[in-house]
């Protein structure tokens, strides 16, 4: 299958409208073109510095306006990031993520101090992400002369459905920042969440835009919203598994080659759910007992349903990612 960067809504559509079996056989069969299906990639993400977001994202806890009850902290210290990472290279772990609760990158020590995180879980052999918000092409430049190989920014909806949940940075603002990773040649990590009150045309939307950007993003998170008391989103109903299944299946059809991630969310899903999940093409997911300030299956129940799905831990630097980024 050809991959394509020209796919019109019209076309998502069709694919994401189809009846679900179909949809998932041919998902499968897509991934099975383009990737190992019995590899999983496993990541661990730590928040490294939480609480006191000037945002106002109408799903994050960390936002400082809302009252929930996530405990602030500052920067983390380097070496007790090295132990994390360490820790979770050890538990099977081949990609490390910090997310710091910034609106933006700035140049000052604590920026300074990421840049040395960066170096550290570099030498360590694994695949190092970052999440920090808006960053310039100088920064990102930064990052990846540190060792940085991927950069994780969400979209998380629709261009029309955006403004309905955050008014504190533009759409415009999130692909910019895409753009300056891009040109840093560092890998993108950009996908959404589902389940913040958008309709089914805001999901298509959204993958719209990632499926015609110039290049696809190596690797597209889907999300389902974990609503958190005090957030303005706190009373949405749990998002359906074939919700799920539907949104991995369709980014999979029209980004055959990315790493597609089931991530939030998953600690509300059956071993059951999360295999259909993997059948319809996702090929990664997060590992540790918490996604920056929510819960995640515990690393021994992920161990035991890898061993029942007959999954393996995929290796860092591989697939189109590494090939284009590590010449």
């Amino acid at each position: 299958m050809e991959i394509r960067n020209d796919w019109t809504k019209e076309e998502i559509k069709a694919i994401f409208d189809k009846p679900v079996l179909e949809l998932i056989y041919e998902a499968a069969t897509v991934h099975r073109q383009h990737n190992d299906p019995s590899e999983v990639q496993v990541c661990t993400l730590l928040s490294i510095k939480t609480g006191g977001c000037p945002e106002d994202c109408a799903y994050c806890p960390q936002a400082a306006r809302y009252h929930t009850d996530v405990k602030v902290h500052k920067l983390l210290d380097v070496d007790f990031v090295m132990e994390k990472a360490k820790k979770a290279q050890e538990s099977g772990s081949t990609r490390f993520c910090m997310g710091a609760a910034w609106r933006e990158v700035r140049d000052n020590r604590d920026f300074d101090k990421v840049i040395e995180m960066v170096s550290g879980v570099n030498s360590l052999g694994m695949e190092v992400c970052c999440t920090l918000g808006m960053l310039t092409e100088t920064q990102a430049q930064k990052l990846k002369d540190a060792g940085l190989y991927a950069y994780n920014h969400n979209l998380d909806t629709s261009e029309e459905h955006y403004e309905e949940i955050i008014s504190t940075r533009t759409y415009d603002d999130r692909l910019e920042t895409i753009d300056n990773v891009r040109k840093a040649e560092i890998s993108v990590c950009s996908g959404g969440i589902i389940g913040l009150g958008e309709a089914n045309e805001d999901r298509i939307g959204m993958l719209h835009t990632l499926a015609t950007m110039s290049e696809h993003p190596e690797s597209v998170p889907v999300n389902a919203l974990v609503p958190v008391p005090g957030t303005p989103l706190e009373d949405q109903e749990k998002v359906s598994v074939w919700d799920m299944v539907r949104m991995i299946a369709t980014a999979r059809i029209i980004m055959p080659r990315a790493m597609v991630r089931l991530s939030a969310g998953r600690v509300r899903m059956s071993v059951e759910e999360q295999a259909l999940c993997f059948l319809a093409g996702a090929n990664s997911i997060f590992a540790g007992d918490e996604l920056l300030t929510t819960p995640n299956p515990e690393v021994d129940q992920d161990k035991a349903m890898f061993q029942t799905l007959n999954l393996k831990p995929r290796a860092s630097f591989k697939g189109a990612a590494a090939e284009k980024f590590l010449v």
